[in-house]
């Protein structure tokens, strides 16, 4: 419990504070695609992560479940790889927790054989929805597979690179 609290804590905290200056986000991806959002009606880093999708061309509804566990659940998103909302296309692909505008717009362009989504497990500082200051953490954008298993579709390694 105490590990959970450690890494969870901190970003629970930074959900709805952000004073990230958005650098230079020159050649954002458009594209006209709509995503349903599930998420808590009072989640800000879920809002603010919505407003970056609307700044690259996407158009989002929030809807607010009663048990948003049982719903990714029957989505097939296992819970190790959850974060505090998800994102579901026109077509049915799942994009849960802060996956990048450009990520979901590479991944609609040619979505691999036998994908459920895209995944960035739990909440890392510096993602899209999460900025904190200048505070960034590496993070990877998991390819979740229909049969569960995952494998790495990016790695991020600067807060520019979520944007190029």
């Amino acid at each position: 419990m105490k590990t959970l609290l450690r890494t969870w804590l901190p970003a629970l905290l930074l959900c709805g504070i952000t004073s990230f200056s958005a650098a230079d986000q020159a050649g954002k991806q458009k594209a006209a695609v709509h995503l349903d959002v599930y998420k808590t009606p009072t989640c800000g880093c879920c809002t603010k992560w919505m407003d970056h999708l609307a700044e690259y061309g996407f158009s989002s509804t929030g809807h607010h479940p009663d048990e948003i566990g049982a719903l990714k659940r029957k989505l097939g998103v296992p819970a190790r790889y959850g974060s505090c909302h998800t994102g579901v296309s026109q077509e049915g692909y799942v994009f849960e927790g802060h996956v990048p505008a450009r990520y979901i717009t590479q991944f609609l362009a040619s979505p691999p054989a036998d994908a459920l989504g895209l995944t960035v497990p739990a909440m890392p500082v510096g993602s899209p929805g999460m900025e904190y200051k200048d505070q960034f953490m590496p993070y990877e954008v998991l390819l979740l597979k229909k049969d569960g298993s995952v494998e790495v579709y990016a790695a991020v390694e600067s807060y520019q690179q979520q944007f190029d």
